[in-house]
């Protein structure tokens, strides 16, 4: 087995660039098995650059022209950062705190008290998980009622000592199990999606990967909206849309294409306010990269929005959600 690409896990449309990749490995080992021996007249390192350049120049063809379908594929890769990356990358002094002081603590829904760049602030975000135990501790990332009303509470607290809120979005939605429902699952979303809208300090969302329906909105709607190149935004996956508009999964490109759930097209339709780049294959190729990118994106919209009083940013959040909902 080749270490380095066993590692990497590719998409379907990367099999040209995994193909070089896996070559270049080949070569690699080649080489160090070759213990300083006369390899010159292979010309090991001289292919090896040659064939790295031609992947890279592959890598960048296929990710200038990702189909919205691809973009799903690409924001719901398994070896993207996660909310907790972000968090633990970008801040310091992170203490969780848990439990909605009423049922139970969601840990689909993550978040506490820390120092971003100096500053205290209130983070929160949906956590997948990064491996089969830790997906089913964060129910991939599928928050229930106390999830939803954690969030809340930290909002709150937030408010109450004058600190920013920092969100970091990703998931395929909140959870749709009977439990949830019967504990009051879409008005803890209502209540949190208020509670944002009400918050009399400054809030940035980020959305890093999947942005799923009232499960994504319930802690997204905030002052500046940002999202991760390769990630998406919508009411319903393509593969559920496909099967209720035309009952076939299989269409699941073309709703994809008519969903406009990438960060290209919610920009273009003024639903977001910034599109932070990723590096060339995504956020999973160079993950610290791509969260340090988010990091200085965050920084700088929430510079903006420190010179708003308390009422103009209740004010101008207002505004512009009844603009999006009721038109100018």
């Amino acid at each position: 087995m080749l270490s380095g690409l066993t590692m990497r896990q590719f998409l379907d449309f990367e099999k040209s660039v995994a193909d070089l990749e896996t070559k270049i490995e080949e070569l690699r080992q080649v080489g160090n098995r070759s213990d300083g021996a006369d390899l010159d007249d292979l010309n090991i390192d001289e292919e090896i650059t040659r064939l790295s350049d031609k992947a890279d120049k592959l890598l960048r063809a296929v990710y200038n022209k990702l189909t919205p379908l691809q973009k799903v594929q690409v924001a719901r890769h398994a070896q993207r950062p996660h909310a907790l990356d972000y968090i633990r990358a970008l801040t310091t002094d992170f203490t969780p705190l848990a439990g909605d002081r009423a049922f139970g603590d969601d840990q689909a829904m993550i978040g506490g008290l820390a120092r971003f760049r100096g500053q205290s602030v209130i983070v929160l975000g949906t956590e997948r998980g990064a491996d089969t135990e830790s997906r089913l501790q964060h129910n991939f990332g599928m928050a229930r009622p106390e999830g939803y009303r954690k969030a809340q509470r930290l909002m709150k607290l937030a408010e109450r000592f004058g600190l920013p809120v920092l969100t970091f979005v990703d998931t395929a939605g909140a959870w749709p199990g009977i439990d949830a429902e019967a504990r009051g699952q879409a008005e803890a979303i209502a209540r949190s999606i208020d509670t944002c809208l009400n918050l009399s300090v400054p809030v940035v969302a980020t959305v890093i990967g999947e942005g799923g329906s009232g499960g994504a909105i319930a802690i997204a709607a905030a002052d500046r909206v940002l999202m991760m190149e390769h990630a998406i935004y919508s009411v319903i996956s393509p593969e559920a849309a496909a099967s209720i508009l035309w009952r076939d999964p299989k269409l699941a490109p073309a709703a994809a294409e008519a969903l406009k759930l990438t960060a290209q097209d919610l920009k273009r339709l003024g639903l977001i306010d910034r599109i932070i780049d990723e590096p060339i294959g995504g956020a999973q190729r160079l993950p610290e990269k791509a969260v340090q990118w988010a990091g200085d994106a965050i920084a700088e919209e929430l510079m903006g929005l420190k010179e708003l009083s308390p009422e103009g940013l209740i004010a101008q959040r207002r505004t512009r959600y009844l603009e999006m909902t009721c038109g100018k």
